[in-house]
């Protein structure tokens, strides 16, 4: 009974075997078949160049729009925030050329256009021209001042003093200066 029991598991196991076969099999095949997406020919890229846009004698309606100017009920305000080159003090030589940068800021309420300037008030000009254009800048930005100074032929401590002015001619804002130690060469 034994001889027979031991040959009726063995027959059990190879049928479970040929089974799981069967179905590792039937998984493999269906698997390979599933529906693979459609190919589809890819265009080339075209480069399309830009075109202008429209000018106003082929729209005679379009305005174009300035940068925004001084209201008549706004306020001017300049607030000096750091320098960007030179500190105080800085020795130079006699006759060098000095690229002086403040970082600004617009605190005002007016938007700041080519009719603002900044304007030597006191000290040397330092052989820069004593009147600049104020950058254009909108309420609540930041700008940078750039003034190109020559240092004077003769050594001792020296100070350029620049502020803003309106439209009107009116300064306001915090003034912004340069101060210098010209040595001899």
């Amino acid at each position: 009974m034994i001889p027979n029991l031991v040959g009726e598991m063995n027959q059990t196991r190879n049928k479970i075997r040929v089974k799981i076969r069967i179905l590792l099999l039937v998984i493999l095949v269906t698997g390979c078949q599933a529906e693979k997406p459609a190919q589809t020919a890819t265009p080339e890229a075209m480069f399309i160049p830009p075109t202008p846009g429209p000018t106003s004698e082929q729209n005679p309606e379009a305005q174009t729009t300035a940068l925004p100017t001084q209201q008549g009920n706004c306020v001017n305000q300049l607030r000096y925030v750091k320098d960007l080159t030179i500190p105080d003090g800085t020795e130079v030589l006699e006759g060098e050329k000095i690229t002086k940068r403040w970082l600004i800021s617009n605190e005002g309420s007016c938007n700041w256009n080519q009719s603002y300037s900044l304007q030597h008030i006191s000290g040397l000009a330092l052989g820069a021209k004593k009147y600049q254009l104020l950058y254009p800048a909108r309420q609540g930005s930041r700008a940078i001042l750039e003034i190109t100074f020559t240092a004077p032929d003769n050594p001792g401590r020296f100070n350029s003093w620049w502020q803003a002015f309106d439209s009107n001619g009116k300064r306001f804002g915090d003034p912004v200066y340069m101060d210098i130690i010209v040595l001899s060469e």
